[in-house]
């Protein structure tokens, strides 16, 4: 599907089709070493996909469910701006306007449409798994929070069409993310539609409610919690304030 160009990485040099797995990001795990950077996992179903913190992430027929592996010199937490950015262009392409929910969600029409996950084996390789829902129905118990291309558009799309498209964001999102990171977090602060809210943020144990101020360079979520500022470097935001 890709070509080696100039010497860098191309996501989808080499690209691995599944008809079913329990996750492709377990699956890419088991073969990173052996296979060269930018290759990629799809599979038409997941059996037992991933989202953070352990949770299952439904993948039926007609979404795209895949993971690239990839070997930065370290895993960098910013990997999964990547994912997001990419996921956002992409649906661009198609006429669909969508956000960024720090660190690793997709938004549209205030529900979510696409999940990134970032896992890896420091000095050895990254996996960026991403969830597109696409053609795929939404189960009845998650319509309230998700929602899938097909809703959106009115009609089936050529899933080759949008995977040729996210490969072709990816790589441009990958050379940006190695060369000119700055630059990345400057579109990620733009696309992040959250600034300015009042959240709740799950961190470890903690539960925290304030106001988002910015996303750091690095990565984190700058919080106002009654005036105080709060580094977040990790956790679970959500919008629905108890």
């Amino acid at each position: 599907m890709a070509q080696w160009m100039n010497g860098e990485t191309v996501i989808g040099i080499r690209v691995v089709n599944l008809d079913e797995t329990d996750s492709t990001n377990e699956y890419a795990k088991g073969i990173a070493l052996e296979v060269p950077e930018g290759t990629v996992v799809i599979a038409k179903r997941q059996t037992a996909g991933k989202g953070r913190r352990g949770r299952s992430w439904a993948s039926p027929e007609g979404g795209i469910w895949m993971s690239v592996i990839l070997k930065p010199p370290r895993v960098d937490p910013r990997l999964v701006f990547v994912g997001a950015l990419a996921v956002s262009d992409t649906l661009a392409d198609f006429g669909i306007s969508a956000g960024i929910k720090w660190p690793n969600d997709v938004w549209v029409a205030g529900k979510k449409i696409a999940g990134i996950l970032t896992e890896g084996k420091a000095g050895e390789y990254a996996i960026l798994g991403i969830g597109l829902n696409v053609n795929n129905p939404i189960p009845p118990e998650l319509q309230r929070d998700a929602i899938s291309m097909i809703e959106l558009i009115g009609a089936p799309l050529p899933l080759g069409k949008v995977l040729e498209r996210l490969l072709f964001h990816l790589n441009a999102w990958y050379r940006i993310f190695k060369g000119r990171p700055d630059v990345m977090m400057a579109k990620v602060r733009e696309r992040t539609f959250i600034l300015g809210r009042i959240v709740r943020v799950v961190e470890d144990d903690n539960v925290l409610i304030g106001r988002v101020v910015d996303v750091l360079d690095d990565g984190s979520l700058l919080l106002d919690i009654d005036g105080q500022l709060r580094r977040i470097l990790y956790g679970d935001v959500s919008l629905r304030i108890p």
